[in-house]
């Protein structure tokens, strides 16, 4: 059965440096929207990996570790997107003059 390994310490290190990359890309050229398709694509990894946990075949028992270390690892990547999808959703408010999604967080990004 094959299962896309983020716990991997080589994925792991290369889907971290393609997401930093995207989000810098994205708060450069102030576009969020490349913000919300990093997060896509990880909650698109997410459901697979889950949908992968749900139909495991009762030999192949001996990767549930492992698909739960990427869920986790899925977990933490989607906080970071959403954050920084949030974050750069700001800024791209603030230059543009439009509305953000939310000021919900205004007091975090002050603090920053």
């Amino acid at each position: 059965m094959f299962i896309f390994d983020i716990s991997n310490p080589l994925t792991l290190i290369l889907m971290l440096a393609a997401t930093v990359l995207m989000i810098f890309l994205s708060q450069e050229i102030k576009k969020s929207m490349i913000g919300a398709v990093t997060l896509f694509a990880y909650l698109v990894i997410l459901i697979v990996h889950v949908v992968q946990l749900v139909t495991l075949p009762a030999e192949f028992r001996y990767l549930v570790s492992t698909l739960s270390r990427c869920l986790v690892i899925d977990f933490v990547f989607i906080l970071v997107t959403f954050f920084s999808y949030l974050w750069v959703d700001d800024i791209e408010a603030k230059t543009f003059g439009k509305k953000s999604v939310g000021n919900t967080l205004d007091w975090f990004w002050k603090k920053i």
